[in-house]
């Protein structure tokens, strides 16, 4: 399937310079959110995957699609203060600023979920907030990965994706 077609380049969004990745025609065509859903998972053992926790606000969209798809819980990886306590927060720098990112505390397998891959900082610190909430990281995947941004890895491997820039 070509996802391409259906991620949207808008040029100088959210400011001047940025070039945004729009995913709203992708989740418009259930055939590609369905492929998305099975195909993020192709080399993760769901076995091991207790929930698949999805990073505000677009990651939201396909963990919670992708927990419903495989039989799996969702947990929300949010900005601070959006969550009631106990929560674990952590803070991380971004390319404009810094940012805190919180989960509720808990045990079990997660696989982290998001949107985009730009220059790793989110996806850290949502690794990091999960460890320290509780839970044991099995798996990291995003839908794109701006890959002239970063070279992340996660265990050694590439983050899977299933788009690449």
């Amino acid at each position: 399937m070509n996802l391409k077609s259906l991620i949207r380049d808008v040029p100088n969004f959210p400011k001047e310079g940025i070039l945004f990745r729009d995913m709203s025609p992708l989740l418009q065509n259930p055939e590609a959110l369905d492929f998305v859903s099975k195909n993020l998972v192709k080399n993760v053992d769901l076995a091991k995957i207790d929930y698949f926790a999805g990073i505000e606000s677009r990651g939201f969209i396909l963990a919670a699609h992708m927990a419903a798809t495989h039989k799996k819980g969702f947990l929300p990886i949010r900005k601070a203060g959006k969550l009631p306590p106990p929560t674990q927060r952590v803070s991380y720098a971004l390319e404009y600023g810094s940012a805190e990112i919180e989960l509720p505390l808990g045990k079990g397998n997660v696989m982290i979920v998001d949107d985009v891959l730009a220059t790793g900082g989110t996806l850290k610190a949502a690794i990091d907030v999960s460890h320290a909430a509780g839970y044991n990281v099995e798996a990291v995947a995003v839908l794109v990965n701006l890959t002239f941004l970063n070279q992340m890895k996660f265990k050694n491997a590439e983050v899977m994706s299933l788009v690449q820039y």
